[in-house]
C-alpha cells in the first residue's frame, strides 16, 4: 500500500541537495549521476513516485531506487522542499 503523499502531488516542490549528497555523486560513475539527476528532478512532481518506500524511524525520510543506486530524500510538507541527503550503491547507503 501506498503512503499518502505529504501534500499534493498537482503542487509543485522545490529540491535541496546537501553538500554530502554532492561528494556522493562525485563518487559516481557519470551515467549513473545522469539518471539520478534524473530522478531527483521528477520528485519535483511527484514526491512519492511509484516504488518510493517510506524509511522506519524518521518521519519524513523516504527512499528511491535508480538501477543499483539508492537516493534518500526528506519530504517536508509545510515548505513543501525536499531534501536529497544521501545518494549511494545500495550496499553502503544505510551505513554511516
Amino acid at each position: 500500500m501506498r503512503p499518502h503523499p505529504p501534500f499534493p502531488l498537482h503542487v509543485k516542490k522545490q529540491f535541496s541537495i546537501s553538500n554530502s549528497t554532492k561528494k556522493d555523486l562525485r563518487n559516481l560513475p557519470r551515467q549513473e549521476v545522469a539518471r539520478v539527476l534524473s530522478a531527483v528532478g521528477e520528485l519535483a512532481d511527484d514526491a512519492l513516485p511509484h516504488g518510493s518506500q517510506k524509511l522506519f524511524g524518521s518521519q519524513p525520510t523516504y527512499r528511491i531506487r535508480v538501477g543499483d543506486y539508492r537516493v534518500i530524500y526528506e519530504v517536508f510538507a509545510e515548505s513543501r522542499i525536499i531534501e536529497v541527503q544521501r545518494v549511494r550503491h545500495r550496499k553502503d547507503v544505510y551505513r554511516e
